[in-house]
């Protein structure tokens, strides 16, 4: 089975990078940790904890969000709600609300959901985000729980995935098909050369 690492990076938009640096960055005091670019597209990415990011691209046309608030039902083509991310204690929660307000931000009070606690806010592109702290001793990853009273029939099948739902690989790539092919940020690898380079 492939094991997951957590979320690599989420990729948002913006119109307006110099806000979103100055928010994400200065603001909440995530390190901007990559970037890369050309006339009419950029994308930066900033560090949420050891093994997750948050990216953004930059587009000239790219217009805020209609505001919408968090898990408010929506009708018509949808696929996004809000981003939530975490934070490692109890205090931090009225840190980010003292911090948002002073900035001239909304945000929401603490609201307790059971096995998280969590405040609402939105960014400068009106992406709705959400701050949530793990409740001791209510783990939902080590003991999963299901308190909807009329789950979906599939969810009912349990917490781990199902075997022989979905068809194994006919015929895995070998490897001498493998081939990578060159994309966006090719020179973060020029860039580390460069560094080993000068070290």
């Amino acid at each position: 089975m492939i094991e997951y690492t957590g979320v690599n990076h989420l990729a948002l938009a913006t119109g307006d990078m110099d806000a979103t640096v100055r928010f994400w960055r200065d603001l909440l005091g995530m390190r901007l940790v990559a970037g890369h670019g050309r006339p009419g597209y950029r994308q930066y990415f900033f560090d949420i904890s050891a093994r997750d990011m948050l990216a953004f691209f930059e587009w000239p046309d790219v217009e805020k969000l209609p505001e919408k608030d968090h898990g408010v039902p929506v009708a018509g083509p949808f696929a996004f709600d809000h981003v939530a991310i975490g934070v490692s204690e109890r205090d931090d929660l009225w840190r980010l609300k003292d911090l948002l307000e002073a900035a001239g931000f909304w945000a929401s009070e603490v609201v307790d959901h059971g096995f998280i606690l969590s405040i609402y806010s939105f960014d400068p592109n009106n992406i709705p985000i959400e701050f949530s702290w793990q409740v001791p001793g209510v783990d939902v990853r080590a003991r999963p729980a299901m308190v909807d009273r009329r789950p979906s029939v599939v969810a009912l099948e349990g917490a781990d995935p199902v075997p022989g739902v979905w068809p194994e690989p006919a015929i895995p790539t070998p490897a001498a098909a493998r081939k990578v092919y060159p994309g966006e940020g090719r020179g973060f690898i020029l860039q580390a050369r460069e560094d080993e380079e000068e070290a």
